[in-house]
């Protein structure tokens, strides 16, 4: 009760905290940094549905360019979208900052990258955020800090955490570390892998924490949000080390929505294999126009090679996913339903 007391009088719509919100914000901060479920690790939160029970929200991916790429364009559309749909809160899947995350707490692309661009009254919610391999190329812990809230109080960014949003329950999964070559063939790129290592262990953990948070979880939706593809026909296609560790567990606990970016495109993927759906929204600077690869038509169902968004809309029935381009055209929707809330008329 204190703790939902305390988070519905956090004031979002402010970057600068006023002497009296203070205690809020360190509440909250503790909350965070030191809450756990009974079973699981994992970090949970807890966001308030909107009064007649439903949640919507807004998912954006692949997008710190300081305005460039279309950035600031894609910023205003998801002002004018938010403000219609009157979102709770905003999702980014990844690769916060380019080319290579944060330098360290004082560097200036959080503010020319993130608040000077999310600018609009309508997204001064939390945004939910997980690291993509892009940001792990940065100094991570820089990104995870609380202290980042003290200049702007939206950030919400942690490895892998679970947020409570009563009808639905989102489970964020930090995928970085499952995928090989970072490890193996990096390249040039030094990937700042504290708190990571020992690897395996790492991820073994991870992977427990992950099934239990999901068979425990009672919301009638479940949605997983990663950076990295499961399914994808974009430039990165499937990431093999999430289709064996990660994709078996979507399906055996029932999660309708598998969420990422990574790949720089909007897409929506129905696989053939059970009822989750695939979305990717990646497009929120630089685009990678043509480079889509053939997919199965059955598995297919929108492909968008340009720059966008991604909106979702909940209630305890019906849950509708619209993809929005740089204009904020409607490209593509879809909508499932709970069968259970059926009833003969």
């Amino acid at each position: 009760f204190l703790f939902s007391f305390f988070f519905s009088s956090l004031p979002m719509a402010s970057s600068k905290y006023k002497p009296i919100n203070f205690i809020f914000h360190v509440f909250y901060l503790i909350f965070i940094f030191s809450a756990h479920s009974s079973t699981a690790e994992l970090k949970r939160l807890l966001q308030p549905a909107k009064p007649d029970g439903t949640v919507s929200f807004l998912v954006i991916g692949d997008w710190g360019r300081g305005g460039s790429y279309n950035q600031s364009n894609v910023a205003l559309q998801m002002g004018e979208v938010g403000e219609k749909l009157n979102i709770d809160f905003v999702i980014s899947t990844g690769d916060n900052f380019y080319d290579n995350g944060l330098l360290g707490l004082d560097d200036p692309a959080f503010q020319d990258s993130f608040t000077n661009i999310y600018n609009a009254s309508s997204l001064q919610k939390p945004w939910y955020t997980v690291l993509g391999n892009h940001d792990y190329r940065g100094d991570v812990e820089a990104q995870l800090s609380p202290m980042l809230r003290t200049m702007d109080n939206r950030w919400v960014c942690m490895r892998s955490f679970v947020v409570n949003a009563e009808i639905v329950e989102f489970l964020f999964i930090d995928t970085t570390p499952f995928v090989d070559k970072y490890f193996v063939q990096p390249n040039k790129h030094v990937y700042d892998w504290r708190g990571v290592l020992p690897r395996q262990t790492y991820l073994n953990n991870l992977l427990e924490e992950v099934d239990v948070a999901l068979k425990e979880s009672t919301a009638k939706w479940k949605i997983v949000v990663g950076h990295h593809t499961i399914k994808s026909a974009g430039h990165h296609r499937n990431t093999i080390e999430l289709e064996k560790q990660i994709l078996p567990i979507l399906h055996a606990n029932d999660v309708d929505l598998y969420v990422n970016g990574h790949d720089h495109c909007l897409e929506h993927i129905s696989s053939v294999e059970s009822k989750t759906q695939f979305m990717t929204s990646g497009g929120g600077s630089k685009a990678w126009k043509g480079d889509v690869n053939h997919l199965d038509p059955q598995e297919l169902k929108f492909y968008y090679d340009g720059q966008g968004f991604m909106s979702v809309d909940i209630s305890e029935a019906e849950l509708r996913a619209v993809f929005y381009d740089v204009s904020g055209n409607v490209l593509h929707h879809w909508k499932t339903y709970k069968e259970a809330l059926y009833f003969a008329s």
